[in-house]
C-alpha cells in the first residue's frame, strides 16, 4: 500500500551571498532535516544520513507503525556526563531519539543552521558546507522543553524560551565548561559538652547534633541528585514569565549619534501579555507591557524594514499592530466572522523588489491560520497600518513558508497527509507526487497586488524527491500523536465552564 509522506513541518532560508555561495532552503520533516539548492530546488543533503536502500539508491529510513510509538517511550535516558559529550545522531538501525524536529533557524551570516528536536528537547548547532551538507556542531539537552528558539543581531547568542516561562540564553558555539562549585552551608551546634552542664541541656545538644547529621547527610544526597539534573553547558536564566512561552523575539534598533545599538528582547506568552525587556546583559529590566489580546498570543512579527512595529496574533480572532518601544496599540485587525475561533500559526514579512522603473520595494505580511489552507494576505501602509489583500488559498493547510527571492517568490510548505482545513481528518489514499510544496509569486498590477499560485521547477523538484514515508495504515491513537506535532495550538486555549 502506497505510504504518505512527512510534510515540511519547518523552512528557512540560508543566504550565503556574503559567503559568496549560493541560497540554500533547509527544511525539517518527521525526524531528518533536508537542505536544497535554493535556485533549482535540487536536494543537497539530509541529516541524520540516510541509509542505502536495496536499489543501491539513498533514501530517508521509511518509518514503520513501530517507529510512531507515543514520544514518551521513546525518551533517551543518560547520565550527564554521557549527554554532555558529542552522541550519534542516530542509532545503528536509522532509528533516531526524536520523531519531529519544529523549530530550524538560521544565522543572518548563512554560516550557521539551529535546530530543535523534539523529543529530547536538544538544541543542535550546524554549519553549512559549501555543497549544502550539515555538519553537527554541538547537541545540548535543555531540562525543560522548550517553546520558541531565536538569535541575538549579533548571531552569538541563542534564546531559548520553554514551557515553564523560562528565557535562557545559550552560546552559539559552546567553549570549554567548568561547571561552578557551591558548597552547601552544614549547620553546627555551637554549644559543646564543655559548655553544658545540666541533663536536660545535654540531651539538646545531643538532640542538635543528630539532627546537624541528618542535614549534613541530606544535603550531601541533594547535591548528588542536582549533579545529576545539572545542565553541563553554558547556559544563564535571564527572564521569566508565570505562564508559558509562545514565542521569543531579539531585536536590535539604532542608537544615537555615535551611540551602540540599543537591544530588546520580546516575549509572548499564554495568558495574553507581551512584554518588552532590555537586552543582555539588561533582561531583567521591563521596559513596557503590551496588553490588548483577550486569549493566548501564538506569534509575534517584528517586519525587517519596520523594526518599531509589532505585529501579533493568537486565539481572539485579531491581529494587533503596536509602537511596542511605547506599549501602544496602533491598529486591530479583526480576521473575519468566517475564521472565527482559528489560531494564529503563523506571520511572516516579505520584502519583494518593485517592478523595473519603480521605487522603493513592496511591503508584505502574511498571516497563516493553523488547520486552514487560507494564507491572509496584507500590506504594511506607510503609517504602520495593516491593509487586507484578501486571502490566498492553497491546496492544502499551511505549515510554513520561506521568500527565496527578490522577485515575489514564496515557497510554501503544505498538509497533504490531512484534508483542507481539517487537524485530524487523513486523506482516504496518498497521491504521487504528493504536493508538500506550493510556490506563490506577487506581482504589481494595474488593480493593485496579484498573486499566482502553483508548482515551478523549485516546488516540482522538492515534491518529487519527497520526504520519509509516513504509513496509511496507522491506528487512531497513532495518527492523534501525528496530528499533535503539526497542529498543537488548540491545547493551549483557556478552557472555559462551558467545554
Amino acid at each position: 500500500m502506497a505510504s504518505f509522506q512527512h510534510p515540511f513541518q519547518s523552512l528557512t532560508l540560508v543566504r550565503r551571498q556574503l559567503q559568496g555561495l549560493s541560497n540554500v532552503l533547509v527544511a525539517s520533516a518527521g525526524s531528518y532535516i533536508y537542505s536544497y539548492a535554493a535556485e533549482s530546488g535540487q536536494r543537497l543533503a539530509i541529516w541524520p544520513q540516510h541509509v542505502e536502500t536495496s536499489r543501491g539508491a539513498t533514501s530517508a529510513p521509511t518509518s514503520t507503525s513501530e517507529d510512531q510509538a507515543p514520544p514518551e517511550k521513546r525518551i533517551r535516558l543518560s547520565s550527564p556526563e554521557k549527554d554532555s559529550e558529542q552522541k550519534p545522531a542516530a542509532t545503528t538501525d536509522g532509528s533516531t531519539t526524536w520523531t519531529n524536529i519544529p523549530i530550524v533557524l538560521a544565522t543572518s551570516d548563512g554560516k550557521h543552521v539551529v535546530a530543535l528536536t523534539a523529543e529530547d528537547k536538544c538544541i543542535r548547532v550546524f554549519s553549512l558546507t559549501e555543497d549544502g551538507n550539515f555538519k553537527e556542531l554541538s547537541s545540548r539537552n535543555m531540562a525543560k522543553k522548550p517553546c520558541a528558539l531565536d538569535l541575538t543581531p549579533d548571531n552569538q547568542t541563542i534564546l531559548c524560551a520553554d514551557k515553564f516561562g523560562d528565557v535562557y540564553t545559550l552560546p552559539l558555539i559552546p567553549g570549554e565548561y567548568v561547571k561552578p562549585k557551591v558548597q552547601a552551608k552544614k549547620p553546627k551546634p555551637v554549644a559543646t559538652t564543655l559548655t553544658v552542664h545540666s541533663k536536660r541541656n545535654l540531651r539538646s545538644l545531643e538532640q542538635q547534633h543528630m539532627h546537624a547529621e541528618r542535614a549534613e547527610k541530606a544535603a550531601k544526597v541533594q547535591e548528588e541528585g542536582e549533579e545529576k539534573v545539572a545542565l553541563n553547558f553554558e547556559h544563564r536564566l535571564i527572564l521569566g514569565h508565570v505562564s508559558m512561552l509562545t514565542d521569543v523575539i531579539a531585536v536590535s534598533l539604532p542608537g544615537a549619534a555615535g551611540s551602540r545599538p540599543r537591544n530588546y528582547i520580546l516575549t509572548a506568552d499564554r495568558d495574553e501579555h507581551i512584554r518588552v525587556s532590555r537586552g543582555i546583559p539588561q533582561a531583567h529590566v521591563i521596559e513596557q507591557q503590551c496588553l490588548g489580546h483577550t486569549s493566548l498570543i501564538s506569534k509575534l512579527c517584528i517586519p525587517s524594514w519596520a523594526p518599531n512595529v509589532l505585529i501579533s496574533g493568537g486565539a481572539d480572532g485579531q491581529l494587533l499592530v503596536w509602537n511596542w518601544i511605547e506599549g501602544q496599540l496602533h491598529q486591530s485587525v479583526p480576521l473575519g466572522d468566517s475564521l472565527h475561533g482559528a489560531i494564529v500559526s503563523g506571520i511572516w514579512d516579505v520584502s519583494f523588489d518593485q517592478p523595473a522603473g519603480a521605487t522603493g520595494s513592496i511591503n508584505i505580511i502574511l498571516v497563516g491560520l493553523e488547520g486552514t489552507p487560507q494564507l491572509l494576505c496584507y500590506t504594511l501602509e506607510s503609517d504602520n497600518t495593516l491593509r487586507s489583500q484578501g486571502a490566498v488559498q492553497l491546496s492544502g493547510n499551511v505549515l510554513d513558508l520561506a521568500s527565496i527571492d527578490s522577485q515575489g517568490s514564496v515557497i510554501i510548505s503544505l498538509d497533504a497527509v490531512r484534508e483542507p482545513g481539517s487537524t485530524d481528518m487523513w486523506k482516504e489514499s496518498p497521491v504521487s507526487p504528493q504536493t508538500l510544496t506550493e510556490c506563490l509569486h506577487f506581482s504589481i498590477s494595474g488593480e493593485g497586488l496579484t498573486w499566482t499560485v502553483g508548482d515551478d521547477t523549485r516546488t516540482a523538484s522538492i515534491n518529487a524527491v519527497g520526504t520519509s514515508s509516513l504509513p496509511a495504515t496507522l491506528d487512531a491513537k497513532q495518527r492523534k500523536i501525528m496530528d499533535d506535532t503539526l497542529y498543537n495550538l488548540g491545547n493551549l486555549r483557556k478552557r472555559t465552564f462551558d467545554d
